[in-house]
């Protein structure tokens, strides 16, 4: 069976992604984990966890991680971030098309829309930059050796669905999987929130997405 997730609204706006933390904490917004092994030549398992609300305006998302290493290469928008130490969320509104929005450990995003994985649109420069992102770590100062605890968090504009026509997520209804991969890390490994099953690693399913539903 699929899994829900139910993204309370909170009466705040949170215009801060540094101040994402307390709003989620007062709110009493609880964790979910990322800890799905689809594929058995992948078994390393790091600590992922998210928790998720929003504003009408604004999702916010916070992810937390331990894992043995992390990487950081791509520093520029629209890069590769699945090479690096990454968490993902994709989601449909409509069943037709999914937007992925991927973040690696220091705040870098890549966000697309498509069909399926080879049809895909990058989402607008300008749009990304307007999505606030807080990490507790900082590109020029990694840790060279592990384990490594992070954190990062986001404020996602409605706007940065920019292919749904959205104006506000308050009462959405729409599908969506939460991911934790690292490509080119140490120990590669692709870990979900809802199960995937095919063969081979593969985050572009929506087929199997679970359910997300906005206050």
């Amino acid at each position: 069976m699929d899994k829900t997730i139910i993204v309370k609204r909170l009466e705040k706006t949170v215009s801060n992604a540094a101040d994402a933390v307390a709003a989620l904490d007062k709110a009493h917004i609880p964790f979910n984990k990322i800890d799905t092994v689809n594929w058995n030549e992948f078994p390393y398992k790091p600590e992922v966890e998210f928790r998720a609300a929003h504003t009408g305006d604004s999702l916010i998302l916070n992810y937390r991680v331990t894992e043995e290493a992390v990487r950081a290469a791509a520093q520029t928008d629209n890069g590769p971030v699945w090479e690096d130490s990454c968490v993902e969320f994709f989601v449909t509104f409509d069943d037709k098309k999914y937007q992925n929005i991927e973040c690696n450990c220091t705040g870098t995003i890549l966000s697309a829309v498509g069909p399926d994985r080879d049809h895909r649109e990058l989402a607008p420069t300008e749009l990304l930059a307007a999505v606030q992102r807080h990490s507790s770590l900082k590109a020029d100062s990694l840790p060279a050796e592990g384990p490594v605890s992070w954190e990062v968090s986001l404020i996602v504009p409605v706007e940065t669905f920019f292919a749904s026509g959205l104006k506000s997520l308050s009462g959405v209804k729409a599908r969506c999987n939460f991911y934790k991969c690292g490509d080119k890390l140490p120990t590669p490994h692709f870990l979900s929130w809802n199960p995937i099953r095919v063969a081979n690693p593969d985050f572009h399913r929506p087929e199997y997405f679970g359910n997300i539903e906005f206050e």
